[in-house]
């Protein structure tokens, strides 16, 4: 881990969006993937650089959508791992301003629009690059499968290792990553790629310290292996949170980068479940769109943002300000807990009939009421012996106080939250 202390910023913000944009949204293939996987030829991977225009590219239009949706930060593919720079990068000449119709930086503008809505600025950077030269000079003492040991874009040829070439790729990726930390100045840096080398070989301990001394507040993802401040789980909530700060990385649709064929995109009542479930658990969203190659960003991402972001404003006193809520047990479906600990948010999915149950609550409830409306709900206390408490049961909210999503009902306490854990009465 790193000696600096966890922004605060980070465990507060619960929703980032993700943004997979490159080249590769010119023919809608797989970043990057696409040609390491042999799905399409090199050169045919290549060629997308000649459509790659950013002609609708308003980094503007991006941070009001994303401030819209609830999000508190941003993360861009500064460098995915087909090495294509979206800055001017004085490091090689494989990127966006020399080598596309783009002709421009277009990080800077990124970074500027966010920062001027009150957003955090996260760039993504991957430490493999399957263009580079020198990238497919040394073996991984312990490689995690067959294809860092046999793929001709990370693996030497024939696995002669050429420890010169390697230390070349080295300087040209923190090269790269001090232009980014100097001259975009991001809130975090979200690395990728690094199972295909060791932390030794990486460098990494050198790359945090490189990072750390040109801004010592920079967030960095747990891809900096034991250099990193929080972990990233994909496409899937945890059953177990990770210990410490965590961010679950999910796809609107089932695809990172732009792949207009793929339309499977999740409805908005499933990004407000993963999102509640993530918030639940201690976690960030970090929910991931691809532009298309002109900027755009789809309609049908579009709305997906817009309605999970109206669902959090209704409810930002259940969201923002919030810790992980209750274990599961007490109530049957995420919840949060204020900071002060002294409310706790029910979130329920379904439309709740006749009444609701808590568990296992030491504290004396003074007040339940629906989030969004206000409207009071009554509610009483059954049962208990001793130091087991009874249940506290709560009557269901009229159809009127329902949300289409998910309700989320306020539970006001006597004091601090205080929970019976035990197995009952001998």
């Amino acid at each position: 881990m790193t000696s600096m202390p966890m922004q605060p910023w980070f465990s507060d913000a619960k929703l980032g969006i993700f943004l997979h944009y490159g080249i590769y949204a010119v023919d809608g293939v797989p970043e990057s993937w696409a040609f390491y996987g042999g799905r399409v030829p090199h050169d045919q991977y290549m060629k997308q650089l000649d459509g790659f225009t950013a002609s609708q590219y308003d980094p503007g239009a991006w941070a009001d959508l994303f401030a819209r949706a609830g999000a508190k930060y941003a993360v861009l593919t500064a460098r995915h791992h087909d090495g294509v720079a979206l800055w001017d990068t004085a490091h090689g000449d494989l990127n966006v301003v020399r080598r596309t119709p783009a002709g421009r930086d277009l990080v800077a503008p990124y970074a500027e629009a966010l920062r001027a809505r009150g957003l955090k600025v996260g760039l993504y950077y991957s430490h493999s690059d399957w263009n580079h030269p020198d990238y497919a000079s040394v073996v991984h003492p312990e490689p995690p499968n067959e294809d860092v040991r046999t793929n001709r874009f990370v693996a030497p040829k024939d696995g002669v290792e050429d420890p010169d070439a390697w230390a070349r790729y080295l300087a040209y990726r923190n090269g790269q990553v001090g232009e980014l930390v100097d001259r975009f100045r991001p809130d975090l840096l979200w690395f990728d790629g690094e199972w295909e080398r060791s932390e030794e070989q990486w460098g990494m301990r050198e790359l945090s310290e490189q990072i750390l001394a040109g801004n010592p507040e920079t967030v960095l993802n747990a891809r900096m292996l034991s250099y990193g401040d929080y972990a990233t789980p994909e496409q899937g909530v945890p059953l177990t949170p990770p210990d410490g700060p965590w961010e679950l990385c999910l796809t609107v649709n089932d695809s990172w980068g732009y792949q207009g064929q793929d339309q499977n995109h999740k409805s908005v009542r499933q990004l407000v479940r993963y999102f509640t479930e993530t918030i639940a658990m201690g976690g960030n969203l970090l929910l991931d769109v691809g532009p298309r190659e002109d900027g755009t960003i789809t309609a049908e991402q579009t709305e997906r943002l817009e309605g999970l972001g109206s669902w959090i404003a209704r409810h930002s006193d259940a969201v923002y300000g919030t810790v992980a809520g209750l274990p599961a047990g007490h109530h049957y479906g995420p919840s949060t807990v204020s900071a002060d600990r002294r409310t706790v948010y029910l979130i329920c999915f379904d439309t709740p009939r006749e009444s609701l149950s808590l568990r296992g609550l030491r504290n004396k409830v003074e007040r339940v009421s629906v989030v969004g409306t206000g409207t009071e709900l009554a509610h009483r206390v059954i049962g208990g012996l001793g130091a087991v408490p009874g249940v506290v049961w709560i009557d269901a909210p009229e159809a009127g106080d329902v949300d289409e999503y998910a309700t989320v009902l306020a539970v006001e306490l006597d004091g601090e939250l205080d929970l019976y854990r035990g197995a009952g009465r001998d």
